[in-house]
């Protein structure tokens, strides 16, 4: 295929979709309400679909990978959000350094896992 491909926004789900919505707004995202029930998230070109959907078994194995320039600096500014203070079962996973880069990690209220990276450039 000749197709230059510009983006990919993957469709996930919330338990509770208006905590969810406020969550990801406070994470950073601006929040482009398509219906009722599903609203586009983006930040800066990345861009996922949040649903009024919750299916336990897909919410669990949900894992979404977002690289950044410098998780350092990303980590300080995720940590001053005081997010788990403010939405139950949302946790941070302090970064972890690894062959390949680095990454930290945060559960959204309905348990996706969302991994913040840099890779190493050599």
């Amino acid at each position: 295929m000749n197709q230059k491909i510009k983006t990919i926004r993957p469709f996930i789900g919330s338990e509770n979709f208006e905590i969810s919505r406020n969550f990801y707004k406070d994470l950073g995202f601006e929040e482009i309400i398509l219906e009722p029930k599903l609203s586009l998230f983006r930040w800066n070109e990345v861009g996922f679909y949040l649903q009024d959907a919750y299916i336990k078994d897909w919410i669990d194995n949900t894992m979404l990978f977002i690289e950044v320039e410098n998780v350092e600096n990303f980590w300080q500014e995720l940590t001053q959000l005081k997010l788990p203070e403010k939405y139950e079962n949302v946790r941070l996973i302090p970064i972890r350094t690894m062959d390949w880069g680095k990454e930290c990690f945060v559960h959204d209220p309905s348990g996706i896992l969302w991994h913040f990276g840099e890779f190493v450039t050599k």
